[in-house]
């Protein structure tokens, strides 16, 4: 079992980057500031500017029904979401999903390395499992990232339902800390799919295994004449022991025949 955790110091700290990404991802889904209206009439929207998430658009407003916060859902099937944002709820969720199983897929192949198990083929295609999906899931956010980033710079409207009290088009927009904080996510996501992706099992291990299980069988072949030799010898010696003990010992032969 070849020693291997040496070699992969680089994706463990992908992994790391990988499980933040992950988690920065998801947390850039509940936060509502993705873009930010700013309107001139504050009659309703008090504080002068309004928030437009993923799911939800929200505002400050202190005269209608004494709340301080008003927010309203967006849900995919609502017919006035232009595509930019139905497709940001489609591909970031989706991005969640992959990237869970992106980190699973990178602990998986860590657990590999650190503990010596599998081949080489099975290693590598782990590492680049990992990396494919943490590219993927990358991909998966920066495409309604970049979309949103676009929407605003050129100021695209949604036309909001009277119920909602947003107005039918704001002043001028601005990006939100929800867009900083996908785009910083998908940065760490990606920087790791490239760790991952540059794994090579290190020749070194398999020089090592082949001289491994090429010494057992030099081993036994030296052994051989060894053995053997050892045998001839003592069967020739036992050979030798009764020739001589079948011969007269020439004292007696002199002490009989003087």
């Amino acid at each position: 079992m070849a020693y291997l955790a040496h070699t992969a110091h680089y994706q463990f700290l992908g992994l790391v980057m990988g499980i933040l990404g992950w988690i920065l991802t998801f947390c850039s889904v509940g936060i509502n500031e993705w873009r930010l209206w700013y309107v001139s009439d504050d009659s309703v929207i008090t504080s002068g500017v309004a928030w437009v998430g993923v799911f939800r658009a929200c505002f400050y407003s202190h005269v209608m029904s004494n709340m301080a916060e008003r927010c309203r859902f967006m849900a995919i099937t609502d017919s006035f979401l232009p595509t930019d944002i139905i497709v940001t709820q489609i591909l970031i969720m989706t991005a969640v999903v992959i990237g869970l199983f992106s980190n699973v897929t990178a602990g998986y192949a860590m657990r590999k390395v650190y503990f010596g198990l599998g081949k080489r083929r099975s290693i590598n295609m782990a590492f680049w499992s990992a990396g494919t999906l943490y590219m993927l899931t990358a991909t998966c956010s920066y495409v309604p990232l970049f979309w949103n980033v676009a929407a605003v710079l050129n100021n695209q409207t949604i036309t909001f339902p009277p119920e909602y009290d947003f107005p039918p088009a704001p002043t001028s927009q601005g990006v939100g800390s929800g867009v900083g904080v996908g785009i910083g996510a998908a940065s760490m996501i990606a920087l790791s799919g490239l760790l991952f992706l540059t794994y090579r099992y290190p020749k070194m291990a398999v020089e090592r295994k082949a001289q491994a299980s090429d010494e057992p069988s030099t081993h036994l072949a030296d052994s051989k004449p060894r053995v053997s030799v050892g045998l001839r010898s003592i069967s020739e010696d036992r050979e030798e022991s009764n020739a001589n003990a079948g011969e007269d010992n020439p004292a007696f032969e002199l002490q009989e025949n003087p």
